[in-house]
């Protein structure tokens, strides 16, 4: 594939994410949904299912990032050229920018009626249940290293699991990591995720719509690239030492 080809599928693949991710929160949230109300398990197999197909939609073309942590973890341990990775970080982050936008304009009106400032932010970027930065640093750490350990092992060639499950089996680890990891700081794991929308939330007309909270926007973008970071260093030492016990 061309790189032109795998940027494009980058900007897809993250802009349906968000537009499906953005749209559960929407009709989980806003006060006017027939949805509001449908609790965190919706949430996160939600967002699985988001991941997954998109995933599905793009990963044939460009490996289905949609994570910039990912793919500077990628770069980093060799599994990608680093010559891709500046494109592929501005069409993630363009790509989750332009699906907020169109989760909001498919959700407007109810947008329009939420009373709640707090609200219209948090169905478009991550917030924490209890604002401690270092400690909500550790939580995107932690979560997005098992995501990249996860996915690494899922596509591990020793596994024997077919290309055609792969995406399937990510999507249930996003939802499995929302569920046990995500109660603290709403799991953004990825920082195309929190900084796409983010920006759409600042520059949208959305009425009554109050700051974006820009002093915790750090947080879901250092936490999902060191963690990213650490789970492939530790996934690869994991196979390096079990090889080498195993005498192969």
């Amino acid at each position: 594939m061309s790189a032109t080809a795998m940027y494009l599928a980058e900007f897809v693949g993250t802009a349906l994410l968000l537009l499906l991710g953005n749209g559960i929160n929407m009709t989980l949230s806003l006060g006017k949904s027939y949805g509001k109300g449908g609790g965190w398990s919706v949430t996160c197999i939600g967002w699985g299912m988001a991941v997954t197909m998109s995933a599905y939609l793009t990963g044939w073309v460009s490996g289905a990032h949609l994570n910039p942590a990912l793919s500077i973890a990628m770069v980093l341990s060799g599994r990608m050229d680093a010559s891709l990775l500046a494109g592929y970080i501005v069409a993630q982050v363009l790509g989750a920018m332009f699906g907020a936008t169109l989760a909001y304009l498919a959700y407007k009106n109810l947008m329009d009626e939420e009373e709640n400032a707090g609200t219209k932010l948090g169905v478009f970027a991550t917030g924490p249940a209890i604002d401690n930065k270092p400690w909500n640093l550790v939580t995107e750490i932690i979560g997005t290293a098992v995501l990249v350990i996860g996915i690494l092992a899922i596509g591990y060639g020793s596994n024997g699991v077919s290309g055609g499950i792969g995406p399937f089996l990510v999507g249930m680890l996003i939802c499995v990591i929302g569920m046990a990891l995500g109660g603290a700081t709403g799991f953004a794991i990825n920082p195309a995720r929190d900084l796409g929308p983010r920006i759409a939330h600042a520059i949208l007309p959305i009425k009554g719509k109050g700051g974006s909270n820009w002093q915790y926007s750090c947080v879901p973008i250092l936490g999902p690239i060191i963690g990213a970071v650490l789970g492939v260093v530790l996934f690869d030492l994991f196979v390096k030492v079990c090889v080498t016990c195993a005498g192969v």
